[in-house]
């Protein structure tokens, strides 16, 4: 049981399954609120669709926006409901090895102190 809560915990795995839960289950979620509120802040803003917008008569910025809008809250909800949780878990059940012994090159400088302590000056 230790060997699969160690396998569980293992930070490259959770990166792994957040990364394919992102793409995966919230793609389509996200896009349909993203739509939502692109077709809201359009309406406001006097643009009948919000895709169709152009700056200075250039280029048009709708799609610039639903991506960021898409990003900032697919981020939001991974950090949240995701990233958060898993490390307040990890915290409360893997234990931090507090009582692990120095390095060994930690430990020969220290009793290379302790010699040169002991030494006498002439």
């Amino acid at each position: 049981m230790k060997g699969f809560k160690d396998f569980i915990m293992r930070g490259n795995l959770v990166e792994l399954a957040v990364a394919f839960i992102v793409g995966a289950a919230f793609a389509t979620v996200v896009k349909a609120f993203t739509d939502m509120l692109l077709e809201i802040i359009g309406k406001a803003g006097g643009a009948p669709k919000f895709d169709d917008w152009v700056v200075l008569g250039l280029t048009k910025v709708g799609p610039f926006l639903s991506a960021l809008v898409a990003f900032l809250l697919v981020s939001f909800v991974v950090y949240f409901f995701v990233v958060k949780p898993y490390e307040m878990a990890r915290r409360r059940f893997v234990r931090q090895e507090e009582d692990a012994a120095p390095a060994e090159d930690v430990q020969v400088l220290k009793e290379i102190r302790d010699l040169l302590a002991g030494r006498q000056t002439v």
